[in-house]
């Protein structure tokens, strides 16, 4: 990602683009009580909201965002609420093998933040019995938010060919589903939305729930 890129995150972040959103995605606030406990990362977590949340669960949280301004306010909101999140910031889109923290995950969040080549190294960093939550926003004809860009949308069965890829000798389909969806804010979004487990090669039944 470019250093303009950078700039227009923060700029965004900075004037309150973003201000309204304080709740978690609904996939995770719904899938919540079924996900492991354990160490998780927020991958482009901007101002962290599913970071908050999932802290307030007992989770321990690695928050990972190129905004240095949207880290700053999750800092700020983690500290009036006595939550304990590790904000780190970094470029997920450098290109080096290192940019991701070198833990193991129980459980990682990858919300509306388009980077196929990141996914396989995403896999890679969950425990196995650990849990992948991914939402993007799909093409749809309809009026909903997200980018106007094509290019920041999937189309149809995107994630889900890419996930099974990536994960095709260890992973375990819990979940998907695209449609249009009302966030808790009562806007529509069209949305890719899959979870997915990784276990042993061995570990059985592939097939998804909805």
């Amino acid at each position: 990602m470019s250093e303009t890129d950078r700039l227009k995150w923060d700029e965004r972040y900075r004037c309150g683009s973003y201000g309204g959103r304080e709740h978690p995605t609904a996939l995770l606030a719904e899938w919540e009580p079924r996900l492991p406990h354990g160490r998780v990362l927020d991958v482009a977590c901007g101002a962290g909201r599913n970071s908050l949340f999932l802290a307030a669960t007992g989770r321990q949280v690695d928050a990972i965002d190129i905004s240095a301004v949207g880290l700053e306010q999750g800092r700020a909101a983690a500290e009036r609420r006595g939550l304990d999140i590790r904000w780190i910031e970094t470029d997920l889109e450098a290109g080096e093998s290192d940019v991701l923290p070198p833990e193991r995950y129980a459980l990682i969040v990858l919300v509306r933040y388009v980077n196929p080549q990141l996914l396989g190294r995403l896999f890679e960093r969950l425990e196995y019995g650990g849990v992948l939550l991914c939402e993007q926003h799909v093409d749809s004809a309809e009026d909903v938010i997200g980018p106007q860009n094509p290019a920041f949308r999937l189309r149809h069965n995107d994630l889900l060919r890419d996930a099974m890829r990536v994960a095709a000798a260890d992973g375990r389909l819990l979940y998907y589903r695209e449609g249009v969806v009302t966030d808790p804010d009562g806007r529509l979004a069209a949305l890719s939305q899959l979870v997915m487990c990784r276990e042993p090669a061995t570990g059985g039944d592939r097939r998804a729930t909805s």
